[in-house]
């Protein structure tokens, strides 16, 4: 088994993503806590991943870095033996769970960031046009997967890379652009993922630092 190290920080959405592969497949793995205020951590992050974003899997059995939740996940899939993969060996239901990974990370991850981005910018530097554009992008997504999740489980066959991608994606997509009064399907399936216990155990461990979490902008 490969001896993993997985950098990461307990609020990001990203993190969460390639968490919740990890523990839907137990996959054991040391979680170094990221923490890029600390400038010692934050130099020895960058050494490691000059582009700095994480999470970051470090394979110390097979001395590899590998950066991109989607490539670590399909990374612990090859390498890792997990009980379950997160994605399927047939290469049509593969190429549908990718598609739908992308849909989530670029159509909702992306511009639920651009939201969340904009409150921790100083009020003489927002970008209201840019939040606006992100609002539109989101509701045009939010429509997509409503029809989507008509009759479904998941988003794309079993349990998967795609769920994973949608799990902190549809819940910080929530906060900043609510869905749940409106979207019937959306919602059951966002509560599915809240309570699927992979999922669950990245809310319980990111409950300690949910107050960073940044605020809407009132002024």
């Amino acid at each position: 088994m490969p001896d993993l190290t997985l950098h990461a920080h307990p609020l990001s959405s990203y993190c969460w993503k390639v968490l919740t592969a990890l523990y839907e497949a137990g996959t054991g793995f040391t979680y170094q806590h990221l923490d890029l205020a600390d400038p010692r951590a934050r130099a020895e992050f960058y050494a490691l991943w000059p582009m700095g974003k994480m999470p970051v899997l470090v394979d110390a059995t097979a001395g590899r870095t590998v950066p991109e939740t989607s490539v670590i996940i399909e990374y612990l899939d090859r390498y890792a033996a997990p009980a379950q993969r997160m994605l399927p060996g047939d290469a049509e239901a593969a190429l549908e769970v990718r598609a739908w990974d992308r849909f989530f990370d670029l159509h909702v991850m992306t511009p639920m960031q651009k939201i969340v981005g904009d409150r921790i910018r100083p009020a003489d530097s927002r970008d209201p046009f840019g939040v606006a554009e992100a609002r539109r992008t989101l509701d045009a997504a939010y429509g997509v997967l409503e029809t989507r999740m008509q009759g479904r489980e998941w988003a794309a066959g079993e349990f998967g890379l795609a769920d994973c991608a949608a799990a902190p994606a549809l819940y910080y997509a929530d906060k900043v652009t609510p869905l749940r009064a409106r979207l019937p399907a959306l919602t059951a399936y966002l509560e599915r993922l809240e309570a699927r216990p992979s999922f669950a155990r990245v809310l319980v461990e990111a409950q300690p630092y949910a107050q960073l979490f940044p605020r809407e902008n009132v002024g």
